[in-house]
C-alpha cells in the first residue's frame, strides 16, 4: 500500500501540521519507505519461532528471601505518642 501526496496532505491536515510542497514530497517518500519496510517484515515466515520475553534471554537474578534485621517494632512504638494494640494512633484528619 503506497501513500499518495493527497493522502499525506489529509494526514497533515488532521495532525494540524503545516507542511509546504517540499516537505509534503519528502514526507510522502519517507512514509512510503516505512510502509515498504513493514510489508517486508510481515512477509517473513515466523511459524516455528517462539516468542521471547527478553531479546537477550536474560533471567532476573533474585536474592534469597531471608530475614536480615530483627523486629524492632516495640522499640519504635515506645517513641510514638499514641499506640494501641500494636497500631499507631493518629488524629482524625477528615471530618
Amino acid at each position: 500500500m503506497a501513500l499518495e501526496r493527497c493522502d499525506v496532505e489529509k494526514l497533515a491536515y488532521l495532525a494540524r501540521l503545516g507542511l509546504d510542497d517540499a516537505q509534503l514530497d519528502s514526507s510522502t517518500a519517507s512514509l512510503n519507505t516505512v510502509l515498504d519496510m513493514i510489508n517486508a517484515m510481515q512477509a517473513v515466515n515466523t511459524d516455528n519461532v517462539t516468542p521471547l520475553a527478553n531479546p537477550l534471554e536474560a533471567t532476573q537474578r533474585l536474592r534469597t528471601d531471608t530475614v536480615t534485621e530483627s523486629n524492632q517494632r516495640d522499640d519504635y512504638q515506645a517513641l510514638a505518642p499514641a499506640v494501641e494494640n500494636g497500631l499507631y494512633l493518629v488524629p482524625k484528619v477528615i471530618d
